[in-house]
C-alpha cells in the first residue's frame, strides 16, 4: 500500500493532503485522497479534521505527553486558546468530571470530533480575546488561558440565573467551584477582566466571590 511514504511525516504533528502530493510526486488530488482514504481505512494514519492529518505512528508515540492535546487544538483551529473546563480541571477548580478539550476562539463556536478526541470551540468577543500565555510542541505554537482568565471565560459564557449572583448564596459552592486554588495574582487578573468586561452580571459574581470567598 505504498506505506513507505508515510516515512517522511512520522516525526511531526500533522500534514496535509498537498505535502502527500509533493512528497509522493502525485499530481493528481483525487489520487492523493484516494491513498489517504486506504491508509486512513487500514489504521496507518489518522483524520484530525477535513485535508489535516497525523501518521498513527506519531499518535502512538506522543498521545500520553501532557502538550500533545493541547497542539492538536491550535492544528485544528490556529486562532484559538485553551481556556474553560479544560484549564480550570487542570488547575483543581472542577474536579467531578472528565471534560472535552474546550477552547475560545474569536471565530464561530464549533465542535470538532475526531479519533483523538472531542474539541469544543466558544466565541468570544474581540475586546475579550487575550488573557493566555504562548508555549509550542513540535513546531506548533498553541494559547493556554491563565487561571484568572479560564475563570472568567467558563462564567462569563455560562447562564447563571441572576438570584444564583446574590450575596446572600454562596456561588462558589453552588457552581462546586474550589476557587482556594486561585491565587491572588489570578483573583486580580479575574477582577481586571471583569472591569474591562463592563458585565452587570460579571460584576455581580465578583462582589458575590469577594463576599464568601475572597475575602479582603
Amino acid at each position: 500500500m505504498k506505506t513507505n511514504l508515510l516515512h517522511p511525516f512520522e516525526n511531526i504533528p500533522y500534514f496535509t493532503i498537498e505535502a502527500v502530493k509533493q512528497s509522493a510526486g502525485i499530481e493528481s488530488a483525487h489520487s492523493a485522497r484516494i491513498l489517504l482514504h486506504r491508509w486512513a481505512k487500514s489504521g496507518h494514519i489518522l483524520m484530525l479534521k477535513k485535508g489535516v492529518y497525523m501518521t498513527a505512528r506519531f499518535y502512538e508515540r506522543h498521545r500520553a505527553d501532557p502538550q500533545f492535546a493541547a497542539a492538536v487544538s491550535a492544528i485544528l483551529l490556529p486562532q484559538s486558546y485553551l481556556s474553560l473546563e479544560y484549564v480550570l480541571q487542570q488547575h483543581n477548580l472542577l474536579t467531578e468530571v472528565t471534560y472535552p478539550i474546550t477552547c475560545i476562539t474569536p471565530k464561530n463556536t464549533r465542535t470538532i470530533t475526531n479519533p483523538i478526541g472531542t474539541f469544543t470551540y466558544r466565541n468570544i468577543q474581540a475586546g475579550l480575546y487575550g488573557g493566555f500565555s504562548i508555549s509550542e510542541y513540535f513546531g506548533i505554537r498553541y494559547a493556554t488561558a491563565t487561571l484568572g482568565k479560564a475563570l472568567f471565560d467558563y462564567l462569563y459564557l455560562r447562564p447563571i440565573p441572576a438570584h444564583y449572583r446574590s450575596k446572600k448564596i454562596n456561588l462558589a459552592e453552588e457552581l462546586r467551584l474550589n476557587l482556594d486554588e486561585v491565587d491572588p495574582p489570578g483573583q486580580q487578573e479575574f477582577s481586571t477582566f471583569v472591569y474591562n468586561s463592563q458585565s452587570t452580571k460579571m460584576a455581580q459574581i465578583l462582589e458575590n466571590f469577594r463576599k464568601h470567598i475572597w475575602q479582603t
